[in-house]
């Protein structure tokens, strides 16, 4: 079996394997529509090529920033595309386009990889770790009046009145309380540049968000509202007029309004358009589709059992390509000094490495000394952007913690100042 690049030539031949590995056809899109492979990096797609030459895997990568702990932007690969055909499975396809994939990655000076898991069971033994988390929030229309803030100093905040449904598509509508701006309401084809920036200012300062390049939006490749499918988007503008949020909504089949995304700069914006979905006429209830773990919304109903939770599903997946690079890039929320001992079984690797931490900026050099912790670098990944405590895989039989004390300190140091979560599908 061999392993070879791909080229922009092998784009219809690669997008047809990969969709054979699914057993599926790839869809014709609608006219003016974009499809999700279009943005595919032809040069850095990979195909496993059968004795006869006839290709029977695939996988590919996007170029990627990362948003780190500390609002650091790094580059990351975006794994992507993976498939082997039916008839090659369990013959070690996976495992050999994997392992050149890797080596091609560092080869690159690449120190993070990222991917989206189909299947949970399938790439942790490729070193890879789940590292951020999403829900799913369903509120039924009725009970989801909003409680007035009960801190010190708070005003009140009633619900927004709101005006929707004008001939030409666009509506306003202003919100009460802390929040001065306003909410215009536009279709998907009228707002794809502030889509793309409002998007950009979120996730530089949103740990675990990956950017989308310009391409992916010019191009409509992706699920909406990059791709142009009908949406109506909530556009939310400060008090000065400038775009600072978005919900991107459709309203589907028994009267349920779903939300796609809710992209904001801060809690209040999303407040305000968390208000203006929900008070939606001929609507029975709204579904957020994508609400970090630990989000304030469900706090702020008056019925705190109105929002219900589904879908609670790992996100992102983190693999570590150079151990030192990664730990030296991100930002810290304390002081202190940790020795981790990293097993890397797939690539046949283990390092020691001691880990200093000192004004939130990390030095991490190889060490003989006693390890605090032992951990395979799928366990790494997974506490590496400050989703996962690692007492948690301590407590879970995964993390050997060798002193006491050493994972709350680990806890202490890994802890991210924002929840990591990533909404970019890819």
């Amino acid at each position: 079996m061999e392993i070879r690049s791909t080229t922009d030539q092998d784009k219809d031949v690669f997008v047809d394997t990969l969709h054979a590995a699914f057993g599926r056809f790839p869809e014709t899109p609608a006219e003016g529509s974009g499809v999700w492979w279009s943005a595919l990096e032809m040069d850095r797609g990979l195909f496993a090529m059968a004795a006869d030459g006839r290709p029977v895997g695939t996988t590919a990568a996007y170029s990627f920033e990362l948003t780190l702990p500390g609002e650091i932007l790094v580059p990351a690969a975006g794994v992507t595309a993976v498939g082997v055909l039916p008839s090659h499975r369990r013959q070690g396809v996976l495992r050999a386009m994997m392992r050149h994939q890797l080596t091609e990655l560092r080869a690159r000076g690449e120190f993070l990889s990222v991917l989206l898991a189909s299947e949970a069971l399938i790439y942790r033994r490729f070193g890879y770790g789940p590292a951020t988390y999403t829900q799913r929030l369903t509120v039924p229309r009725h009970r989801a009046a909003f409680a007035p803030p009960r801190a010190r100093g708070e005003a009140g905040a009633p619900s927004a009145g709101s005006e929707n449904g004008s001939d030409n598509g666009s509506a306003r509508g202003s919100n009460n309380g802390s929040d001065n701006g306003s909410v215009e309401v536009l279709r998907r084809a009228q707002c794809g540049e502030i889509l793309e920036e409002v998007y950009d200012r979120y996730r530089r300062a949103q740990p675990g968000a990956l950017s989308r390049p310009h391409r992916w939006w010019a191009l409509g490749a992706g699920q909406p509202p990059i791709s142009p499918a009908q949406r109506y988007i909530a556009v939310h503008r400060d008090a000065d007029g400038v775009p600072d949020g978005y919900a991107s909504y459709v309203i589907g089949e028994s009267e349920t309004l779903t939300v796609d995304e809710t992209i904001a700069t801060d809690d209040a914006v999303f407040t305000a358009l968390a208000r203006f979905v929900l008070e939606h006429d001929l609507v029975s209830r709204v579904v957020f589709k994508h609400v970090p773990p630990g989000h304030p919304l469900r706090w702020q109903f008056e019925d705190f059992r109105a929002g219900e939770v589904s879908g609670d599903t790992d996100w992102l997946w983190v693999r570590l390509l150079d151990v030192p690079r990664a730990l030296t890039a991100r930002g810290w929320s304390t002081d202190g000094e940790l020795v981790l001992d990293v097993d890397d079984p797939f690539l046949g690797e283990n390092g020691r490495y001691l880990l200093t931490v000192r004004d939130r900026k990390a030095d991490c050099v190889p060490t003989d000394r006693e390890p605090d912790l032992s951990l395979d670098v799928s366990d790494l990944g997974s506490i590496y952007l400050g989703g996962t405590a690692p007492s948690t895989l301590v407590r879970a039989g995964h993390i050997k913690a060798h002193r006491p004390g050493a994972d709350t300190l680990a806890d202490a140091l890994f802890r991210a100042e924002r929840s990591p979560h990533c909404l970019h599908w890819f």
